[in-house]
């Protein structure tokens, strides 16, 4: 990787701002692929449209699951999984993408990589109390309002606003 894929200081700012750096990176280096899921829910009790969110194990920031490709998995398969073991969730997930999103990835060697995201809907009709990284990080249900305000990344927060009129449309 180029030299403009340094380590930067956890706290530099905005979103926005910390992408600076990187710009000639996200137009000339390869940019990584990965998959997540929206995971949302109707309650049965009150009616309410609800979105999850699950907290990063390193920083703690509120996201969507989502992972690397898997050998031999569609990406929505792979959503699927990721919501599984990374939020407990279990529901069928949309072969179309919703759409997508980019973000900076803190790899453990400590370098940040850019990553485009291709993001499916997964409608949750389970949850389970056992699942991989249980512990790990936190995880709560939101309206989309308040899911957008809670991510960092500017076109995840616009999937959150959009996403309530492509499910009931």
């Amino acid at each position: 990787m180029g030299s403009a894929l340094k380590k930067l200081p956890k706290k530099s700012g905005t979103f926005l701002s910390e992408l600076v750096p990187f710009t000639n990176a996200l137009f000339r280096e390869r940019i990584r692929e990965q998959f997540a899921a929206l995971c949302y829910r109707v309650r049965a009790d009150s009616g309410r449209f609800e979105v999850l969110l699950v907290t990063s194990r390193d920083s703690g920031r509120w996201i969507i699951p989502k992972g690397w490709p898997m050998a031999g998995k569609k990406p929505h398969e792979v959503a699927a999984i990721e919501a599984f073991e990374e939020a407990g969730v279990r529901g069928k997930a949309k072969k179309k993408p919703l759409g997508y999103f980019t973000y900076l990835k803190t790899l453990d060697n400590g370098q940040r990589v850019p990553c485009c995201v291709q993001v499916h809907l997964l409608n949750v009709k389970e949850s389970c109390d056992v699942f991989r990284e249980k512990g790990q990080r936190l995880t709560e249900w939101v309206s989309c309002v308040e899911a957008a305000r809670r991510v960092r990344e500017p076109e995840l927060k616009g999937l959150f606003l959009s996403m309530q009129r492509v499910v009931f449309s």
